[in-house]
C-alpha cells in the first residue's frame, strides 16, 4: 500500500532535488520582461501534469476489504476496482438508478433503501496474476487511467467520458494464449414462488426480489458475443431501470449462463485482448436499457483502443487545465493539501457528471450490493461538502447534477410549501428523495399542518395520521419524528423521538435557502443572466416567498420579524429566532433583491422584499434575555443557537452555540474579511474562538462535516488554517467508531465514518471549501453586494502557493506567493465586468498590464478598474522587477 513517509512523498510529488525541494517554489523568478505578459491559464503541462499526478493512487498489493479499492468513474457509472488472487472485481453503479420515489409505501426501516448498484463485474485470469505482494496497481489521476501490472499480465482500464463504457485491456504474453472470462451477477437474490409466472421467470433467467410494495427484477441476457444483466424496479406508477452490457472488443467469445444469478463471457487468445463494459439507465417504462447498452457497446467498438485512450486522455488534461494549485512548505502539509485537493477533484469528475448528483454515502463506489447505510436519500448538508467548493474550481458542469435534481422536484417543493406548510413559494427539505416530496390526501395535509405548526395537540392526531405515517421512511424531514421500530407479532411498529412532530430535520427550513444561495453563487461566478433569469431566479424567489409567509413568522410588538418553533440544525428543537433561519432569511432575501434588480422584474415585489428584510429580528446572541445557553456561562458575547422557548436543546459542551457543521455566517458569506458590520465581524471572531474553546494545536481534530476550516479562512485567520486545513483531510481513527479502521482514512483517501458501505469523501470537499477561501476571496461586503477579490486572505506565510482559480464577478485568478510575499496577480476577465481587488501591495502603487501592455497607474487599498470581456489584466507593483509586497493575512 501506499507509503506516506516523508521520502516516499517527496519522490510521488516529484519534489526531488531537482524540483521544489531544491528550488522552494518549483521555478525561477520571472524577469522583468515576463513579468509584464499574461500567463497562460493554470501551470504549463509539463508542470501540470506532475502537479497533478501527486495525487496518484499507488498500491503494491491486494486491498484487505473491498471498500479500499480505486475508484474508476466517468460522471454517471463508477465502481472501484479490487483483487484476489485470480480475478479483478468491479461493483458497476451508476448516479441515476434508483430503487424508489418520493412515493413509495414499501422502506419504512432505516438504511434499508438503496440506490446506484446495477451488476457485479467479475474479470477472471488463468494462474494467479495477483498475489499477495509485488503488484503494482495506479491511478493516474492526470491521464484518468487504471494500470494494474501484475503477474505476466498487465491491465489498463480506460473511462470513455462520453459514452457510458469503461474499456479493460488486458495485455499477457504473446506467445501462448490465455483465457479471460468476464462474470456479470446480479446484486439481490431470492426464492420465492410467485405461482404462473415462476416457470416463466426461471426459463427467462430472470430473478424477482420483492420488498413489501416494492420489486426489483434482474434478469441475464445472452445475446452472440455479448452478454448483458438487466434491472427493473417498480412500485405504484414508478419504473426504473438499468443494463450493464458486456463483450470482447474484434474476438470471439463465449455465452455460459452460471446459474440463478450469474452469466460469463469466456474469450482465449494470445496477446492483447480488450473487454467492453456499458452501462444505460432510464425511468421511462417504455424505454429498453438493453437496447440503448447495445447500442453503446457498437459505438465503442468501432473505434480502436489507441483511439479511445486518446480521447479519455485529451478530455481529463482537458479538464486539469481548467485551474490547479502548486503548494510546497518544509514539513509536506503543504504537499498532503494538493495532494488530497486535487484527488478530490477527481473524485468529482468521475462521479457527478450525470442526471442526478452522487449520494454522499457510496457516491458510485458501493461494492456490497444494495448495502449502504444512510439509504437513498439525498441530505442537503452532506451534499453541500461536495458542491460548495466547486463554483471556486470553475468547473461548473460538476454542479450540474444538483441543480438538476433540486430543479427537477420544484413542482414537488411548491407544492410541499403549500401542503405541509401553509406557506407559499417552495420548501425543499433537509432530507428527501431525489424527486422531493410526494403530493399528500387532501385531508392528511390539512391535519399535518396542523400539527407541524403547532395549532393541534400532538396527542390529538387521528389514526388515519398514524397509519399513514406508519409506511413512510423515518429519514425523510416530513416523517423524522419517527425514529425507528420493531417487528411485533409481524407488524412494524413505530416509535417517536419523543418531540412532538419534531425530528432532526422536520423544521429545518434553512436548508431550501442554502441550496438557493448554490444557485445565487453559481451566478456570481459567471454572471450568466440567462441563467439567472431562468434557473436561480424561481429557486430564490421561492425560499424567500416560503419564509416571508410562513405561518410561524410574525411581526410582533417591536416591529421586527420573528421565527418561532423552527430547527436550528439538526440538534436543537422548536426554538424562536432559530440562528440557522435568521442567517437564512437575511442572506437569500438580499440575494433576490439584487437578483430582481438585475432581471427588471418583480418592482411591487422588491419594496414588500425590502421591508421584510430590513425588519429582521437580529441575530441571537448571549446577552439575549432568552438566550439559549448554559446558566453558567459567562464568557464573550457570541452567537448563539437560537432564543427560547426551545422543544429540545443539545447538551453538549458547544451545543447552544451554532452547529459546527453548518455555521450559516458563513456559508452565507455573512460574515468574512469584507464584512462592513464590525460588530457582526467581532461576535464571529469570539464565536469561533468559543467553538474552539480547548484551543488549537497541531492535534486538534477536525469532523468530517465541520465548516470550521471554512469559518477560519473566511475570518483571515492563517493560524487556524495552518492546522485546521489540513486535519480535517487527514480523519484520525475514531476510537468510538463502530466501523472498518474506526472511521479513519482508507488506503483511497477516502472514509466509513457515515457507516457500513457509506463511503465518502465529504472531508475533502469541505477542506477544499476552505482551502479556496484560504488562497482566494471574492466576497461581497454584505449578501447581494459586489464582490471584493483578496488574494491569500488566509493563507500561511510559510507555505508557498500559486493556483488559477475562479472568482465572483466572472473572473480567473492566477496567483503567487512565495516566502510569505506576494509575487505575481493575473485576472482574467471573462464578461467584462467592474473589477474590485484588494491591493495585493497594499503600501505601493500598482500598474495595470492589459494583454501585455501598460494600462493605467493606480494607488490604495481597494482597487477599482473596468475590464473588458477576454482581457487579461496582470497587476504589478510599480518599481520593481518581481511585484513583490508582504502578505497581508
Amino acid at each position: 500500500m501506499k507509503d506516506y513517509s516523508r521520502r516516499i512523498f517527496l519522490k510521488a510529488a516529484g519534489l526531488a532535488a531537482s524540483g521544489i525541494a531544491s528550488q522552494p517554489f518549483g521555478f525561477e523568478p520571472p524577469s522583468m520582461a515576463e513579468n509584464t505578459k499574461p500567463r497562460e491559464r493554470s501551470l504549463p503541462e509539463s508542470e501540470l501534469g506532475r502537479v497533478i499526478s501527486a495525487s496518484d493512487l499507488i498500491y503494491s498489493r491486494p486491498v484487505v476489504r473491498s471498500e479500499e479499492g480505486i475508484p474508476v468513474g466517468n460522471g454517471r457509472m463508477g465502481s472501484l476496482v479490487w483483487t484476489s488472487s485470480n480475478q479483478l472485481h468491479l461493483q458497476i453503479n451508476r448516479v441515476d438508478v434508483y430503487a424508489n420515489n418520493c412515493r413509495t409505501n414499501s422502506f419504512v426501516e432505516v438504511h434499508d433503501d438503496y440506490c446506484g448498484g446495477c451488476a457485479f463485474l467479475d474479470i477472471e485470469f488463468e494462474g494467479n496474476p495477483f498475489p499477495e505482494s509485488g503488484f503494482r496497481q495506479h491511478l493516474s489521476v492526470y491521464d484518468g487511467t487504471l494500470t494494474i501490472d501484475g503477474a505476466g499480465v498487465s491491465i489498463r482500464i480506460v473511462l470513455c467520458m462520453e459514452q457510458d463504457a469503461f474499456a479493460i485491456v488486458i495485455d499477457g504474453n504473446q506467445a501462448s494464449e490465455q483465457r479471460v472470462s468476464a462474470t456479470l451477477r446480479m446484486l439481490r437474490y431470492e426464492t420465492k414462488f410467485f405461482g404462473r409466472q415462476t416457470e416463466a421467470l426461471t426459463e427467462e433467467h430472470a430473478m424477482r426480489v420483492p420488498h413489501r410494495s416494492q420489486i426489483a427484477t434482474s434478469q441475464l441476457i445472452e445475446d452472440n458475443n455479448r452478454i448483458a444483466l438487466t434491472q427493473e424496479f417498480s412500485e405504484g406508477d414508478f419504473c426504473a431501470k438499468s443494463a450493464v452490457a458486456v463483450a470482447f472488443q474484434a474476438t470471439s467469445a463465449d455465452a455460459e449462463i452460471l446459474n440463478d444469478t450469474g452469466i460469463r463471457l469466456s474469450a482465449a487468445q494470445a496477446g492483447s485482448v480488450t473487454i467492453l463494459v456499458v452501462s444505460a439507465a432510464t425511468m421511462d417504462p417504455d424505454e429498453n436499457p438493453v437496447s440503448a447498452a447495445f447500442r453503446q457497446l457498437d459505438a465503442v467498438s468501432a473505434q480502436s483502443v489507441a483511439e479511445l485512450e486518446r480521447q479519455s486522455q485529451e478530455w481529463w488534461h482537458d479538464f486539469w487545465a481548467q485551474g490547479a494549485i502548486d503548494l510546497h512548505s518544509e514539513d509536506g502539509t503543504a504537499e498532503f493539501i494538493q495532494q488530497n485537493y486535487h484527488y478530490f477533484l477527481y473524485l468529482m469528475a468521475a462521479a457527478s457528471r450525470g442526471k442526478f448528483p452522487p449520494k454522499f454515502n457510496g457516491m458510485l463506489w458501493n461494492t456490497g450490493g444494495d448495502l449502504r447505510m444512510w439509504g437513498a436519500q439525498h441530505w442537503f448538508t452532506n451534499l453541500s461538502c461536495y458542491y460548495a467548493a466547486l463554483p471556486a474550481t470553475g468547473r461548473f458542469e460538476l454542479m450540474e447534477p444538483a441543480f438538476e435534481m433540486y430543479s427537477g422536484m420544484f413542482d414537488a417543493c411548491e407544492q410541499a410549501a403549500r401542503q405541509q406548510w401553509g406557506s407559499s413559494g417552495i420548501y425543499i427539505p433537509e432530507t428527501s428523495y431525489f424527486d422531493g416530496l410526494e403530493q399528500l390526501p387532501d385531508e392528511l395535509a390539512s391535519e399535518m399542518k396542523e400539527l407541524y405548526l403547532l395549532r393541534k395537540p400532538w396527542e390529538q392526531r387521528s389514526d388515519t395520521f398514524m397509519d399513514f405515517a406508519q409506511r413512510k421512511h423515518p429519514y425523510s424531514s416530513r416523517w423524522n419524528w419517527i425514529a425507528v421500530g420493531d417487528w411485533k407479532d409481524g407488524k412494524y411498529v413505530i416509535r417517536e423521538r419523543g418531540s412532538g412532530p419534531y425530528g432532526p430535520t422536520s423544521h429545518m427550513f434553512s436548508s431550501t435557502a442554502k441550496i438557493a444561495w448554490l444557485y445565487w453563487q453559481r451566478y456570481e461566478y459567471t454572471l450568466d443572466s440567462e441563467w439567472l433569469r431562468e434557473r436561480a431566479y424561481p429557486v430564490l424567489r421561492g425560499a424567500v416567498e416560503f419564509y416571508r409567509n410562513y405561518p410561524n413568522l410574525r411581526k410582533e410588538e417591536d416591529g421586527r420579524y420573528h421565527m418561532h418553533s423552527s430547527n436550528s440544525g439538526e440538534p436543537v428543537f422548536g426554538v424562536r429566532d432559530s440562528f440557522e433561519d435568521m442567517v437564512a432569511m437575511r442572506s437569500v432575501t438580499a440575494a433576490v433583491l439584487r437578483a430582481a434588480e438585475i432581471l427588471n422584474t418583480d418592482q411591487q415585489m422588491r419594496q414588500t422584499w425590502r421591508e421584510f428584510l430590513d425588519h429582521l429580528a437580529p441575530l441571537p446572541t448571549s446577552t439575549d434575555t432568552d438566550a439559549l445557553h448554559p446558566q453558567d456561562y459567562h464568557g464573550p458575547r457570541i452567537f448563539v443557537n437560537g432564543l427560547k422557548p426551545a422543544v429540545k436543546a443539545d447538551r453538549t459542551p458547544t451545543g447552544w452555540m451554532p452547529d459546527i457543521n453548518s455555521l450559516p455566517i458563513w456559508f452565507f458569506d455573512l460574515c468574512n474579511i469584507e464584512t462592513q458590520d464590525r460588530e457582526a465581524f467581532a461576535l464571529a471572531q469570539s464565536t469561533f474562538d468559543q467553538l474552539l474553546r480547548n484551543g488549537l494545536d497541531p492535534k486538534t481534530p477536525v469532523g468530517t462535516l465541520s465548516m470550521l476550516a471554512v469559518a477560519a479562512a473566511s475570518l483571515g485567520r492563517a493560524d487556524a488554517v495552518e492546522i485546521l486545513l489540513p486535519n480535517q483531510m487527514r480523519q484520525q481513527p475514531d476510537p468510538r467508531s463502530l466501523w472498518y479502521k474506526k472511521s479513519g482514512l482508507l488506503e483511497n483517501r477516502m472514509t466509513l465514518g457515515e457507516g457500513a458501505q457509506a463511503l465518502h469523501a465529504e472531508h475533502l470537499g469541505r477542506a477544499a471549501e476552505a482551502l479556496h477561501r484560504s488562497l482566494l476571496q471574492s466576497n461581497p461586503p454584505a449578501p447581494g453586494e459586489d464582490p471584493v477579490l483578496h488574494l491569500f486572505p488566509a493563507w500561511p506565510r510559510r507555505w508557498n502557493a500559486r493556483y488559477t482559480l475562479r472568482a465572483r464577478g466572472g473572473f480567473t485568478v492566477t496567483a503567487t506567493m512565495r516566502d510569505g510575499e506576494i509575487e505575481h496577480a493575473e485576472l482574467e476577465s471573462h464578461t467584462g465586468a467592474v473589477c474590485r481587488l484588494r491591493n495585493p501591495f497594499p503600501d505601493d502603487d500598482v500598474r495595470l498590464y492589459r494583454n501585455s501592455s501598460p494600462a493605467e497607474q493606480l494607488r490604495g487599498a481597494l482597487l477599482k478598474f473596468e475590464t473588458s470581456q477576454g482581457e487579461r489584466i496582470l497587476v504589478r507593483r510599480l518599481g520593481t522587477s518581481r511585484g513583490v509586497a508582504p502578505a497581508t493575512n
